[in-house]
């Protein structure tokens, strides 16, 4: 009789393997995680390839060393870093492409991921970097009908169409790349695990099959990877973990504006985003996010006020919607949309309590313009002139930037980067700034902008 297989279960969640099937996860404790599936072959040595430790510094940088070394003896020159001549990418890689790094996409269907490599690729190979472009999805034609609408390109740029990651790994040994893009892991596979492309077995596998290669060869990896309807990366959560930096495309596909946000970045800093706007020929880079958010904004109707937010290093100007009208039934409606739905509701219930403004009976909508999703506290005082605005039918002035936290008892606290913030209304033309009082000994505006400092939400609501 032929041999059974041996099946394991794995939790989706955290990659957790066990023998037996569990409800909830004893690592990441997840309820209904377990998929089972078939175990991986002893693994042999991957031909042509240094294996290193991931978690040795040395291995990381060199890709050969294995005896320790002392951390002084290792190079951390930025001119290891390849610009992929997209100022926005650079950004929120840190800097540019590291050598022997491997980098995900994730995002929805259709947000731009694919579009954005290739671009990427465009740029690289115009500068005589040897990339390959792998495809498990598209055929040939379809990815030269869709480089032909970003422009010409360089013979540097090779394309293959290949699913099996033993083909892959010979080929990349062969051609010896610079940059390699995986579109997506979720159709990669390796023969020694016996299950589907997109399992959980076999997504783990290709991924340490991919990180050994830009390991020990040098080579810089991006792999594409589909998002669930979460908006978190398919598979199991130990991919995340396992690669270098993680990037998120976020957006709706019916706005012609993109997020490119780094969650997880071991190069740079993990505060970054970049903003791309989708036209016919691709992703363009908004080199001044903050006027591309206020486009189009009316300067004279209540509940309104525009917020600076900090996004890493970069300033970045939104403005607040707030609609507050009689409710008509015993329980009024909150929405937010943008930003957090409790804290929203937070903010109200400090407004009855320190400013006396009854909201109980009021429905109230709060929604952050041009789709961007906000938790910074700096966006509370926003939040709350916006809804004293509207409930009491009073225009905040359209020349006035609010920024500040809001504490429990009223009052409001200071933010971090508050002169980044001022230098960015001066910037944009704005005549006057409320913002927390402890923050104006810090703050140097040098006649340019007015300086309003407020202690308290009942001082902020006085200036409507």
């Amino acid at each position: 009789m032929a041999k059974a297989k041996e099946m394991a279960f794995f939790c989706k969640e955290c990659g957790y393997e066990s023998a037996k099937w569990f409800g909830q996860c004893p690592s990441c404790h997840e309820w209904n995680s377990a998929v089972e599936a078939p175990t991986a072959k002893s693994s042999k040595t991957t031909k042509g390839v240094v294996r290193v430790d991931a978690g040795n510094p040395a291995s990381r940088l060199s890709g050969q060393t294995r005896r320790p070394i002392s951390i002084n003896e290792i190079s951390t020159d930025e001119s290891d870093r390849t610009s992929t001549d997209i100022e926005e990418l650079d950004r929120v890689l840190g800097g540019g492409i590291v050598a022997g790094s491997l980098v995900l996409v994730g995002g929805d269907p259709g947000i731009g991921k694919s579009t954005l490599l290739l671009q990427m690729c465009h740029k690289l190979a115009a500068r005589a970097k040897d990339v390959l472009y792998i495809s498990g999805e598209e055929s040939l034609r379809q990815i030269k009908m869709r480089a032909e609408r970003i422009g010409t390109f360089d013979d540097h740029l090779k394309l293959f169409c290949e699913t099996n990651l033993t083909t892959i790994q010979n080929v990349i040994e062969e051609e010896k790349p610079e940059i390699v893009i995986i579109d997506s892991i979720q159709t990669m596979y390796r023969e020694e695990v016996e299950s589907a492309p997109g399992s959980v077995s076999q997504v783990r596998e290709s991924t340490s099959v991919l990180m050994q290669i830009a390991k020990g060869l040098g080579i810089s990896i991006f792999i594409v990877g589909h998002v669930t309807k979460e908006g978190v990366v398919a598979g199991p959560r130990m991919l995340e973990h396992m690669v270098d930096t993680v990037l998120y495309f976020e957006g709706d596909r019916s706005a012609a504006y993109r997020i490119l946000r780094s969650v997880k970045n071991r190069f740079g800093s993990t505060n970054e985003i970049g903003v791309f706007e989708m036209q016919s020929k691709g992703l363009v880079e908004v080199k001044n996010p903050s006027e591309y958010m206020l486009a189009g904004r009316e300067e004279s109707t209540s509940g309104s006020a525009v917020v600076c937010l900090m996004e890493g290093t970069r300033p970045v100007m939104v403005e607040i919607q707030a609609l507050v009208c009689q409710s008509n039934f015993g329980l009024p409606r909150r929405t937010a949309s943008g930003t957090d739905y409790n804290r929203v509701n937070l903010l109200m219930a400090v407004m009855e309590k320190r400013a006396g403004l009854h909201l109980g009976s009021q429905d109230a909508y709060v929604n952050i313009a041009g789709g961007m999703k906000v938790t910074e506290p700096g966006l509370d005082l926003g939040i709350i002139m916006a809804v004293a605005s509207s409930f009491k039918n009073k225009v905040l002035d359209s020349e006035t930037l609010v920024f500040g936290e809001v504490g429990l008892s009223g009052e409001v606290r200071a933010v971090s980067q508050a002169q980044q913030r001022v230098n960015e209304a001066i910037k944009l033309g704005f005549k006057s700034v409320i913002l927390p009082k402890v923050c104006l000994k810090n703050v140097k505006a040098d006649g340019k902008v007015e300086l309003i400092g407020v202690r308290n939400i009942t001082e902020a609501l006085k200036l409507l």
